[in-house]
């Protein structure tokens, strides 16, 4: 399938945002101010395209991969395989499956291109594009045609989701790294602020793992076009997340973007429509502090500061009610208040 740019509209109306706003300042007079929610539920009435948002059936997908830097010993920040992590999502052994759980939300793990068979389990959907990327410091990392195959399928999976919320995150041996080299390039970043977990990490690791990452920038640093920067830097699940936010936008569904390869998916996809930013909120499962230097750079925060240490999409699963309850401001009618139209009347 293929999607046109076009067919993702920005966000912005003036006039509805002026009645989300007012019809929230009524609510305001009889039960007072709920903070950070109302900007949050005129966000999400703009999303939506009306006074009444009603989000449903919210889908949190975990795109996994193996990446060629692993050959470089380069691995995910618990050390455990991405094998093994998938496996634990697909039980259910990792807390972000009982958030989703408990919250109501569908949970898939997506096997993007791990370096293994698929491992058999209905929690785990099959959409491997290769048996891992290569080795981005020795050439690209993807072919072109990989890098489109990817964001494809993503669109293709997002296309057959039920409900309006889509939250996103990845993982595997290098995706962190991946992503930071995405984000360096397209938003003329420091890679070194985006791969580095805190103040006191050890200086050696640091710089073995520089060393590694500047062989691949220098190699790659002819590469202008995002779809190429993608193929030559990324990861299959950075590009599936893409391609599944564009689709997601384009229906005007509300997109919850956890992690940094997220944040690296979505940069991407900002690349091709620039309004699929317009749809999102942000949500973190952890404190490392090449992330927190992605989402400054993009110029926004998480939904929910909680200090976790978690797999990504932990934290997206967490903000949900959070969302949901932001929808319900002006969305569910309360006591006393007259049944309301979902656009204003000048619309």
């Amino acid at each position: 399938m293929s999607l046109n740019r076009s067919l993702i509209a920005p966000t912005f109306h003036a006039p509805l945002e002026q009645a989300l706003k007012q019809k929230l300042e009524r609510r305001q007079a009889l039960a007072g101010s709920l903070g950070e929610l109302e900007p949050l539920a005129v966000r999400l009435g703009l999303i939506r395209n009306t006074l009444k948002p009603r989000l449903h059936d919210p889908q949190l997908l975990i795109f996994a991969a193996d990446h060629g830097l692993a050959v470089d010993g380069i691995t995910t920040p618990s050390g455990a395989s991405t094998l093994s992590l998938v496996n634990d999502l697909a039980a259910g052994r990792l807390p972000v499956a009982a958030f989703a759980r408990i919250h109501g939300m569908g949970f898939t793990v997506v096997d993007s291109g791990l370096a293994v068979a698929t491992p058999r389990h209905p929690g785990v959907l099959p959409r491997k594009i290769a048996h891992a990327t290569r080795n981005t410091r020795v050439g690209p990392a993807m072919s072109v045609d990989q890098a489109q195959a990817a964001i494809r399928a993503g669109m293709e999976i997002a296309d057959g989701l039920p409900g309006n919320v889509l939250a996103c995150a990845g993982l595997g041996e290098g995706s962190e790294e991946s992503a930071a080299l995405v984000i360096s390039r397209l938003g003329q970043l420091p890679v070194r602020d985006l791969v580095m977990s805190s103040p006191q990490m050890n200086p050696d690791l640091l710089a073995r793992l520089m060393v590694v990452l500047e062989g691949a920038q220098g190699r790659h640093r002819n590469v202008t076009d995002p779809v190429e920067i993608l193929a030559a830097l990324g990861g299959f699940e950075i590009a599936m997340m893409a391609g599944a936010m564009l689709v997601a936008a384009g229906k005007r569904h509300l997109i919850i973007v956890d992690g940094l390869p997220a944040c690296a998916a979505l940069m991407v996809a900002s690349r091709i429509a620039a309004p699929a930013t317009d749809y999102c909120v942000y949500a973190r499962s952890h404190n490392r502090q090449g992330l927190s230097f992605a989402l400054q750079h993009l110029r926004v925060g998480p939904l929910l500061e909680l200090g976790l240490e978690s797999v990504d999409g932990a934290g997206a699963a967490l903000a949900w009610p959070l969302v949901h309850s932001a929808a319900a401001l002006l969305s569910e009618v309360a006591e006393g208040e007259e049944l309301e139209a979902s656009q204003p009347a000048a619309l």
